[in-house]
């Protein structure tokens, strides 16, 4: 039996209804992958599908729809009941990737091999064909090609029921205990007189963390001006006054005669001294503010359906059918 690996390009999951499968498919598409990623294959219906034939005996009307399918997306053929590409032969619908591959194996016509379409994205030959026969004898195949994805792929598909050959054993015996346990639980809902419902939903819960924003950088720089300043000075002037007089001098008292008188003045020195004309303080503060985040969130309603005559009361949302 084959061992599934992370090495493989496609993941591959096996349905026993389309119910699950759907399921897989749309929590798939909300994970981010591509409906050109995504493939499913289902036996046909007669409501869903149909073949029109011209009086010529051509395939007209499966050739159209083969056409229609390879260029629709998964979510749209879910929406109509995977009425999609026909293959007589096999008695199928196909859509996406699946789709894709067996219409360009047939040529846009209808004989195509579902195992080698499998063989095609990567899956071994003995499994391919064990998948073909699960196929035909009525399960859902859904196949995601997982573009570095798989374990996440492998995770979405397995929650919802689906499993792969080597996990076909216990994803059967699992299936069955869940069949027994939802019948019994819908008979004792019956028989109660009463049942809890719990609605769940998402809630939006914001962590913080630090992060660098940015520097501030303080420095002290010398720069050089030109200062002037007033200094009052005093300095010495000789000052001559001459005057007339009158008198008789004593004979022989004129001689020659100097006299020296000494000049002064201040003059001035200039001296610098450094002094402190102000301080600066630099600290950090903390500033409060708010900020507005959002985000998806999904959460559960309480849907009542009624059939038959029978009166609800407590819930507005009860509808008839």
């Amino acid at each position: 039996m084959a061992v599934t690996t992370t090495n493989r390009p496609t993941v591959v999951g096996v349905f026993p209804n389309r119910t699950e499968a759907q399921q897989a498919v749309a929590e798939l598409r909300r994970a981010g992958f591509r409906d050109d990623q995504i493939g499913v294959i289902t036996q046909k219906h007669d409501e869903t599908t149909a073949t029109a034939t011209t009086d010529t005996g051509s395939k007209a009307g499966t050739g159209a729809a083969v056409g229609a399918a390879t260029g629709a997306g998964v979510g749209a053929l879910w929406a109509l009941g995977i009425a999609a590409g026909l293959f007589p032969p096999l008695g199928l619908v196909a859509g996406g990737t699946l789709m894709a591959v067996l219409a360009s194996a047939a040529g846009g016509a209808a004989a195509a091999s579902l195992a080698g379409a499998l063989i095609g994205l990567g899956i071994p030959e003995d499994e391919a064909t064990y998948y073909e026969g699960e196929v035909k004898a009525g399960r859902t195949l859904l196949t995601v090609k997982a573009d570095g994805r798989y374990d996440e792929a492998v995770a979405i598909v397995r929650r919802f029921g689906g499993y792969d050959m080597s996990t076909a054993s216990a994803a059967t015996a699992s299936f069955a205990t869940r069949s027994s346990t939802t019948t019994s639980a819908a008979t004792a809902r019956h028989v109660e007189g009463g049942q809890t419902v719990q609605l769940k939903e998402e809630r939006l819960h914001a962590q913080k963390e630090a992060v660098k924003t940015g520097e501030v950088h303080v420095r002290k720089e010398v720069v050089t001006e030109q200062k002037h300043i007033n200094v009052p000075v005093e300095r010495e002037e000789v000052v001559i006054e001459r005057r007339p007089v009158s008198g008789t001098a004593p004979a022989g008292n004129i001689k020659a005669e100097e006299i020296r008188i000494p000049v002064r003045e201040e003059k001035v020195h200039v001296e610098k001294e450094s002094v402190v004309t102000e301080e600066v303080d630099v600290s950090k503060r903390k500033v409060r503010d708010t900020e507005h985040v959002a985000g998806t969130v999904r959460k559960e309603q309480l849907k009542v359906e009624q059939e038959g005559d029978v009166n609800v009361r407590g819930d507005k949302g009860t509808t008839k059918r």
